[in-house]
């Protein structure tokens, strides 16, 4: 199925931003990137809009659109919020969720099972496993927030997934999430999707790199990037 041209063209420009196609504070040029796609600005529009909203992108009246400029420091603030987050949401559905959030949490375990071979389709079946989560916990304010800065982290997580072994690590670690959220273990489950996200060890490392090459690679400063 082709996805909508406002979905492509987010999508590759996440995947620009993080790969350092485009540096902090680049300027993004939406009519460039309406011309190498052969769209209307209107797309165009709506992903650097859902972008903005993520906190890859940041708006400046009358000036124009840049990408974010976000160090280590920033981003290790984030996914250590977010492993909070996260797991409260899990410890919140061991006690709350009914039988429909668990079957919907089995289900999109299955699917991440199904999408191993592929890291971009993993990617989305990862990211529906834990919107699972966050519904389960039936706190509409808790998985609203954590929905809002898994949006700001989903590029940098996404990435991480391409290191080798990282995606067979993960689904691992869903299985003891889910296997916990199961059997209404609290603390369990929250160690172990606390250990899930939060950024550790080699994937430490891998985010250093990886800013690394956002900041210091030379990059474009405006549009003329191939984003497809």
């Amino acid at each position: 199925m082709t996805l909508p041209a406002a979905h492509r063209i987010r999508l590759a420009l996440e995947n620009a931003i993080v790969d350092g196609r485009f540096l902090p504070g680049a300027r993004i040029d939406p009519e460039a990137i309406a011309a190498e796609y052969g769209c209307s600005r209107t797309p165009v529009r709506e992903a650097l809009q859902a972008l903005e909203a993520s906190g890859l992108l940041i708006v400046q009246p009358k000036r124009g659109t840049f990408v974010a400029k976000l160090g280590v420091p920033e981003l290790m603030d984030r996914f250590e919020v977010m492993a909070r987050m996260e797991a409260f949401c899990a410890g919140l559905a061991c006690r709350r969720a009914d039988a429909h959030d668990l079957d919907r949490i089995a289900t999109t375990l299955d699917a991440c099972e199904a999408a191993a071979g592929d890291p971009d389709r993993y990617y989305a079946e990862n990211t529906a496993f834990h919107q699972a989560i966050y519904h389960a916990a039936h706190n509409a304010f808790l998985e609203a927030e954590t929905l809002r800065l898994q949006a700001i982290l989903q590029p940098y997580r996404r990435r991480q997934l391409q290191s080798p072994g990282r995606v067979a690590r993960s689904l691992d670690e869903h299985r003891q999430i889910a296997a916990a959220i199961r059997a209404g273990d609290t603390d369990r489950a929250e160690r172990a999707m606390t250990d899930h996200v939060l950024v550790q060890g080699e994937r430490f490392r891998d985010l250093v790199a990886l800013v690394g090459r956002l900041t210091r690679q030379p990059g474009p400063q405006a549009g003329g990037v191939a984003l497809r």
